[in-house]
């Protein structure tokens, strides 16, 4: 996820872009840069870091143009660096292109024109916009970019300024979020409405597969084909915080939002019919012949998605797995040598204690494969492999897109090496891939029933303790579930093992005291129903998480939260996102500062 912005008008471009950058650097901070027209010559600034370097890079004696483009990155393809950092051009500096998403076929379409002569400077999937855009240009600024439209895959919000069309902007998005703004004399374009709520509150909100050309005297909306579109002209009244929170109340209850399309451009590129695609892992049949354990190495929310792995890995590879806490796994001299692959787990690649689990691996002679939401972070640096998540920047202390993301990069990993090694066969590998491809719906399915949570919600407001119980990944979720609970609401949670209650947890259980069980595991369902009756026997107040059409489990509890049928290794990316709510709600319901809750930090790196 990365913010992109534009503008067109009578006032000087660069301070309009700076500081419309500002407002989206929430959507990624690793580079920024800024390009505009200056006398028929392009002329592109751009800089690592925050903001403020792109700032200083600039001075005070920047162009005079009125019109120009920029983008503030979140690295997907190539680190941060000055020369992947946005915008990028072609090789005769006519077209610059800044860009948010994903190009799917990027590397066939690279290949395609280094063979026909173009020379390429970044890492990046979008510098192959702008030679596409050289190559395809016959005089017809616009069909050049209908015809890269064309020829591209994947998720893309993109704006492209040409050296000699001096008063134009070609704007165009499929799944990745654009906006224009309407001023008087002056036009903009930007990922989100908060870069330009300074200029204007009338804006035009592009739908998939629109493209937009933007001048001096107007704004055109067509499809990509060239047919007309009408829009209408949308009036916005949130305040600027607001806007940087897309309207909602709080960074946590947008990023539970966002997860339908981190889940979508975390598979992208990445599945074909009954095939896993990693292109950052490269694991042969011999060298997987070699390994006879695996480690997932993680802390906090990453360890539970380590634990799902855990299942995932040896269900579908058979390779006995162990999960340990990072800040434990150097301590204990771990078993690992040359036939063991250890995965680490880090959000934001910086955590420091997986980090050191990672270098005690690598000396001991492990293979290392990381899963981490960070180009450039030092754990994808030091990792062999490595599965990017793309969740896009997360502002909120409690994880949520990342902890999705990072399930369904367990499930990538656990096909994968299942794949190479032959222990599934292809027609149920296509079965899990045709399932992983509707979890994305399904989960939006969830969130649209929102509001039923946060009624839910409101009975938990004043109590102290609550238990999660769950059986085999049930147990794992459980896990999520409790900790999002106390560290947004600082209610005291626990989760069991849903067999474990006969041996000592029962004695907390009081008339009241809430229970969230979790019922998704077919092969154990009945056991974990035998459990559930314990808890209500104690008079516990029990609510009950299972799938749609189970209508035995409203018998046994007092409330039910219906999630969509999936297959049961999958629905971990399910089953907690209503605890990713509940948690939500509570936490507004006690007036607790959801996004920064005491005591806690982003990402840790300290030990």
């Amino acid at each position: 996820m990365c913010g992109i912005v534009g503008y067109i008008g009578k006032q000087v471009a660069i301070p309009i872009l700076v500081d419309g950058l500002k407002k989206l650097e929430y959507r990624g901070y690793d580079s920024a840069g800024v390009a505009v027209l200056d006398c028929e010559k392009i002329v592109v600034s751009k800089s690592v870091g925050k903001l403020v370097a792109l700032e200083e890079e600039l001075g005070q004696a920047y162009s005079q143009s009125c019109i120009g483009i920029g983008h503030t990155r979140w690295a997907t393809h190539g680190r941060p660096s000055q020369v992947n950092a946005h915008p990028h051009c072609d090789c005769k500096q006519d077209f610059v292109v800044v860009h948010n998403g994903i190009i799917e076929n990027y590397l066939e379409l690279k290949d395609m024109l280094i063979e026909k002569g173009h020379k390429f400077a970044s890492e990046t999937d979008t510098e192959v916009l702008a030679h596409l855009l050289e190559d395809y240009y016959e005089g017809d600024f616009e069909g050049a970019v209908r015809k890269v439209l064309k020829t591209i895959r994947g998720s893309y919000a993109m704006v492209v300024l040409r050296r000699l069309d001096p008063n134009k902007l070609v704007a165009a998005r499929k799944d990745s979020p654009m906006v224009v703004g309407l001023g008087d004399g002056e036009f903009f374009v930007a990922s989100d409405i908060t870069a330009i709520l300074n200029y204007t509150r009338k804006v035009y909100i592009l739908d998939d597969g629109e493209m937009v050309v933007i001048t001096e005297d107007g704004v055109k909306v067509s499809d990509f084909e060239g047919n007309s579109r009408t829009k209408e002209v949308y009036d916005v009244k949130w305040d600027a915080v607001a806007a940087e929170k897309g309207g909602y109340e709080h960074f946590m209850l947008k990023e539970i939002h966002e997860q339908p399309k981190a889940l979508k451009d975390t598979m992208l590129g990445r599945l074909e019919e009954d095939k896993v695609i990693l292109q950052e892992v490269d694991l042969t049949l011999e060298e997987l012949a070699q390994i006879n354990k695996v480690y997932i190495v993680a802390c906090g929310t990453a360890w539970h998605a380590g634990l799902v792995g855990k299942t995932l890995i040896e269900r579908w590879a058979h390779l006995p797995v162990e999960v340990d806490i990072a800040s434990e796994f150097r301590y204990r001299s771990p078993l690992v040598d040359k036939h063991t692959l250890v995965v680490v787990v880090s959000q934001s690649g910086e955590t420091a204690d997986t980090l050191a689990a990672l270098r005690e691996a690598k000396n001991r002679g492990a293979r290392v494969v990381a899963v981490t939401n960070v180009v450039g972070s030092t754990v994808s640096r030091e990792a062999h492999d490595v599965i990017f998540t793309w969740a896009g920047p997360e502002i909120a202390v409690a994880s949520t897109k990342a902890y999705t993301t990072q399930l369904e990069g367990m499930v990538l990993l656990g096909l994968y090496l299942a794949q190479v090694k032959g222990t599934l066969p292809t027609e149920k590998i296509g079965e899990i891939i045709t399932a992983l491809k509707r979890i994305p719906a399904q989960v939006q399915e969830l969130l649209d029933q929102a509001g039923l949570i946060e009624e839910l919600a409101k009975s938990f407001a004043k109590v102290e303790n609550t238990f999660f119980i769950g059986r085999s990944l049930d147990w794992a979720v459980a896990m999520e579930g409790s900790l999002k609970l106390k560290e947004i609401s600082y209610i005291h949670a626990e989760a069991y093992a849903a067999g474990e209650l006969k041996h000592g947890t029962l004695a907390l259980i009081t008339e009241n005291t809430p229970v969230i069980a979790l019922a998704t595991q077919r092969d154990v369902y009945e056991k974990t129903i035998s459990n559930v009756k314990e808890v209500k026997a104690r008079d516990a107040k029990v609510i009950g998480l299972t799938y749609a059409g189970n209508t035995s489990m409203a018998k046994s509890v007092d409330h039910v939260i219906y999630i969509p049928e999936t297959m049961d290794e999958l629905s971990p990316i399910l089953t907690v996102i209503p605890l990713q709510l509940l948690s939500y709600y509570v936490s507004v319901a006690r007036g607790c500062d959801v996004d920064k809750p005491r005591n806690l930090a982003k990402s840790v790196t300290v030990e």
